[in-house]
């Protein structure tokens, strides 16, 4: 069976749940990215004070006015009006019209931002008093860039004015605290953010980053994937975002713990760099993948050279092609290492036309020889190991016990394509068996 090695990744459609951690040996992830049939009103239900809060920053933000009375409104612009008036002879230039009205809606706005400040205090400080609430809160607003700045100043004046010690002890705590969380969240955003412009080099990252994957983050980005409840497709981006996180962490991290896996890494690394040509560098690697041996630690420590030269003004330009080259290279042996089935399986559900699918089924149930080329592969299994494979992805679903999976079989787990798979395996049953 004929399937390019090259073919589309598969989407996956991932909501959060409620985060839910289990301890490692290193650090706490969430157990796992959940997958879900469809958006559930659960996850709504969750998310709902979040949601409420999103809306009230929403609306101070855009400058609702039906937040603040409508007299109390009317009658600051006319006391604010009249009181910045300037008389001569009885006329008003038009050049102190305009700064009159400027004036007033500034003074209106400030007026708006107390009373925003005001409430965001009542509910950090009642509903919502805990660091965990507030790491949700400021991941769910869109709004809290703007209004960060005055929220600290109204904590500060409302501290500087009170006469109740133990509330103005309260108010400068909030802030404090408060902050330390909020300088944590804008961290966490600024490592999204290069995440989300360069997915494809989420490996590299990890290397270069890990003491910022913590568990914080993995949080973050749990309450991140679910304030896009409204946009099932940001949401999904985010938490597919999400699973390549955390297989990129776990992987570093299974490959750093092991001194002895890292010392062979090294001088099999040693040995493909002493290589007296980039071909037979290359020549080396296609051996250690043959044989098995192109394990997670040395293609680490490709990765990380490759990342380090890349980036150096100091590096040779023809070094850092000799390390491109090993690089594409142990990524593209490593590909090859997923077991064949999951491969076959990747590239039955691309196919949509029930013919072509069945004419593939056969190829892929035909025996011959195994070749794996630079663009296409030839790969054969047999209907019960494909069936065994299937079976096991839709039980793991149905039964949420993605964790007994393989990582390269975890991007099949989402709705859409578990459907297919039951289509498929219904097929190779009726057809096959």
């Amino acid at each position: 069976m004929e399937l390019a090695s090259t073919s589309a990744s598969l989407g996956t459609y991932i909501v959060f749940p409620k985060p839910q951690l289990s301890f490692t040996s290193r650090t706490l992830y969430p157990s796992l990215f959940s997958v879900r049939n469809s958006f559930s009103k659960s996850l709504y239900l969750a998310s709902k004070s979040q949601v409420r809060l999103h809306e009230f920053f929403h609306a101070a933000a855009v400058g609702n006015t039906s937040r603040v009375p409508y007299d109390s409104v009317e009658e600051h612009m006319t006391t604010a009006k009249h009181s910045g008036l300037k008389a001569s002879n009885g006329i008003t230039t038009s050049k102190e019209e305009e700064t009159d009205k400027k004036d007033a809606a500034k003074s209106l706005d400030d007026q708006k931002m107390t009373r925003v400040c005001d409430k965001l205090i009542e509910v950090f400080m009642v509903d919502k008093p805990t660091p965990t609430d507030w790491r949700r809160l400021l991941a769910f607003s869109r709004e809290w860039d703007s209004i960060r700045p005055h929220f600290y100043q109204r904590c500060q004046d409302r501290a500087d004015t009170e006469n109740d010690p133990g509330m103005k002890h309260k108010l400068l705590r909030l802030a404090r605290k408060l902050k330390e969380v909020d300088e944590d969240v804008q961290r966490h955003e600024e490592l999204l953010k290069v995440i989300r412009k360069s997915p494809s080099e989420i490996s590299e990252i990890v290397a270069k980053r890990r003491k910022d994957f913590t568990q914080e983050f993995f949080v973050h980005l749990h309450a991140v994937a679910e304030s896009y409840y409204d946009n099932p497709t940001e949401q999904n981006a985010v938490a597919k975002l999400g699973n390549m996180c955390l297989a990129a962490v776990q992987t570093y991290d299974t490959a750093t713990e092991s001194i002895e896996a890292l010392n062979a890494a090294e001088l099999k690394f040693q040995d493909i760099i002493n290589s007296p040509s980039v071909d037979a560098a290359c020549r080396k690697i296609d051996s250690l993948a043959e044989k098995n041996q192109l394990d997670s630690a040395l293609v680490l420590m490709i990765t990380k050279a490759w990342s380090a030269a890349k980036e150096s003004t100091m590096t040779k330009d023809e070094v850092k092609d000799v390390l491109y080259h090993l690089y594409m290279t142990a990524r593209g042996n490593l590909q090859r290492l997923v077991p064949k089935e999951i491969r076959i399986l990747k590239y039955l559900l691309t196919i949509e036309d029930p013919e072509e699918r069945m004419s593939a089924l056969k190829d892929a149930f035909t025996p011959g020889e195994e070749l794996e080329g630079k663009d296409v592969d030839c790969l054969y299994t047999t209907p019960e190991q494909l069936h065994t494979w299937i079976r096991t992805v839709v039980d793991a679903y149905h039964f949420s016990r993605e964790g007994t999976l393989i990582r390269e079989a975890r991007d099949l787990m989402s709705p859409k394509i578990i459907q297919k798979l039951d289509e498929l395996k219904k097929l190779v049953q009726d057809k096959f068996l």
